[in-house]
């Protein structure tokens, strides 16, 4: 095991549609709030457009994305790594994967005992 955990991850799908939003928006970030559960949907906008509070954090990059999430949702999901996949369907009204018949989904994985013990020393990933 590395001593790098990283609070977030993208799977392949998730990395191609971010590569293929990227190409025609330019870069762009995740913003994660209310829900962030197995199952709910990240909003993906172009960088510049959204506005980060200071009630957001960072989570960490997904194929050089920002990741951010409320700051109440991180700390109630900080046990958990959460995965950006792909799934069909529609995404969020303004989220840019909207249209294209498949959507950002987030999952969740908790970490193990070590992992939580590297994040607590500070070993976590921005």
């Amino acid at each position: 095991m590395t001593n790098e955990v990283k609070r977030v991850a993208a799977t392949p799908a998730a990395l191609a549609l971010i590569a293929e939003l990227t190409a025609e928006y330019g870069p762009v970030l995740f913003h994660q709030s209310g829900g962030c559960c197995d199952g709910s949907s990240p909003m993906c906008y172009p960088q510049g457009e959204f506005r980060i509070g200071d009630g957001d954090i960072l989570l960490g990059r997904v194929g050089g994305a920002p990741v951010y999430i409320g700051r109440a949702q991180g700390e109630a999901w900080a046990h958990t790594q959460l995965i950006l996949d792909v799934v069909p369907g529609r995404g969020g009204m303004f989220s840019l994967d909207n249209g294209r018949e498949q959507r950002f989904l987030t999952r969740g994985r908790v970490f193990s005992e070590d992992e939580l013990r590297l994040l607590a020393e500070g070993s976590g990933l921005p």
